[in-house]
């Protein structure tokens, strides 16, 4: 199973709509990409590399090429925190969502 927290939502709204300014087109195909690398992640959690700003085994993340997806691993699948460009440390994550 494959969940989103308010937070990853709003991000991929927020990424769709900074690409959209230049090219709506893209802007969809982008976050349709984004969303299809948390599906694959969904069904190998393991495979994500452990997030190195947490420590932790259970939230972990994937790339689309320079963009991360943080998740953490439930017993049913996976639960994305956050999606943001792969040049940023990963900040201010509330360890209680999802």
């Amino acid at each position: 199973m494959l969940r989103w927290t308010e937070r990853a939502a709003t991000d991929l709204i927020a990424i769709g709509d900074y690409i959209a300014a230049d090219n709506p087109a893209a802007a969809r195909s982008w976050v349709e990409k984004l969303r299809q690398r948390a599906v694959r992640a969904s069904k190998v959690p393991g495979a994500g590399r452990v997030v190195p700003e947490i420590g932790r085994d259970d939230v972990r993340e994937v790339f689309q090429r320079t963009y991360r997806i943080v998740y953490r691993v439930v017993d049913d699948g996976i639960v994305v925190l956050t999606v943001f460009e792969g040049h940023r440390l990963l900040s201010n994550l509330d360890s209680d969502e999802g």
